[in-house]
């Protein structure tokens, strides 16, 4: 009997637990993004940290703050040489977006959105006072003032604001899990009861290596992609390829759903450019062939990328990552599907710590 009050009493706390954590994170969201960039940012920076602290001048040994402070700076150099390399991409695909001639783009392709619009009023697509011209006409005209530079210039000048609070959040809460390694995990210690302190400790250790390699397996993948499908795309004569490249290989944040998602801005990307230059004719081979770039550099991320991050790092099945996905995507959208996997690896190692004896549990966890 006091086993059974011991177990009872073990699934309230845990399930109490759990059920507060989720609360928090759903009330303190961009709070808890910044903590998870600035955890990525301190699992990237460690090695650096590490090797700046082994620089000795004589006696004088580098200063642990030093070290993160130049860590820092060296990510951010890199991510400014980065910035600094698409921002002109992205410019001129604006410029080109905007040089679409609407009328003339419409009048080309009168007859095949005459044909479309028969086939879509004979099955209640669209109504009947509705012309299929318009609404593309409409679509194309909202892309293009989407795209203009000025409109993106005043968009970014009325979200510095966030984005400067965001930033400068990432970067302070980065400096000092890189100064101090142990800081997160004395923290939660600290608000954690006597008698959990083996459990917590435990969950720690467990989130730190399974989370380490999923976010460094993770930025490899998204590495490794982004040059499959620019190089792919260059072979193939694709204006803008790196760009492409860029956007598709960093969807794959957003595992399964993410390929289709940057696929489909590749073909549009692509196609803008060709109705930009007048190229009319090329649309249709350029969409086909940056679905099929996309397509064989997915198919090698799903046969070799993908096997080797989730399988190793998560060790779950891929139909518990998808519908935990689906899940966290329709809680909190694109970035709740970003941090689903992460999340429930977290959910995992409470539930093996806490929960075990459960024959569902101890299923659910057993490669942990």
């Amino acid at each position: 009997m006091p086993e059974l009050i011991g177990i009872k009493y073990r699934v309230i706390i845990a399930a109490a637990g759990v059920l507060l954590g989720l609360f928090m994170a759903w009330y303190f969201f961009n709070i808890l993004i910044y903590i998870v960039l600035a955890g990525v940012i301190s699992l990237i920076g460690q090695p650096l940290v590490d090797l700046f602290s082994r620089i000795r001048f004589g006696r004088f040994t580098m200063p642990k703050s030093i070290s993160a402070l130049l860590a820092i700076i060296l990510l951010l150099g890199l991510l400014a040489g980065f910035v600094m390399l698409i921002v002109p991409m992205i410019t001129r695909q604006a410029n080109v977006i905007s040089q679409i001639n609407v009328d003339e783009l419409v009048a080309y392709f009168a007859g095949v959105i005459d044909e479309i619009q028969r086939v879509m009023l004979s099955y209640d697509i669209i109504d009947t006072d509705q012309t299929l011209q318009s609404v593309l006409e409409k679509q194309i005209r909202g892309l293009i003032n989407a795209t203009n530079v000025s409109n993106i210039f005043v968009k970014l000048v009325n979200a510095t604001s966030t984005i400067f609070i965001g930033s400068f959040s990432v970067l302070f809460l980065s400096f000092f899990f890189l100064r101090d390694r142990g800081l997160l995990k004395s923290g939660i210690l600290l608000i954690t009861p006597d008698r959990f302190q083996q459990e917590v400790q435990t969950i720690l250790h467990k989130t730190k290596i399974m989370l380490s390699r999923y976010f460094i397996g993770l930025l490899s993948e998204l590495l490794i992609m982004m040059t499959l499908i620019s190089i792919g795309l260059t072979i193939f004569g694709i204006k803008n390829a790196v760009l492409i490249g860029f956007i598709g290989g960093l969807m794959n944040v957003i595992p399964y759903l993410g390929p289709i998602i940057g696929a489909t801005i590749g073909a549009v990307l692509g196609i803008s450019s060709d109705l930009g230059l007048g190229l009319y004719d090329n649309a249709l081979t350029t969409a086909v062939t940056v679905v099929l770039v996309f397509s064989v550099s997915n198919l090698i991320d799903n046969l070799v990328l993908q096997p080797l991050i989730y399988s190793k790092s998560v060790n779950a099945h891929p139909i518990e990552i998808f519908i935990v996905i689906l899940m966290a995507g329709s809680l909190a959208g694109i970035p709740g599907m970003i941090l689903a996997i992460p999340g429930y690896t977290v959910l995992r190692i409470v539930a093996k710590e806490f929960l075990s004896g459960f024959k569902f549990i101890d299923k659910l966890t057993e490669n942990i």
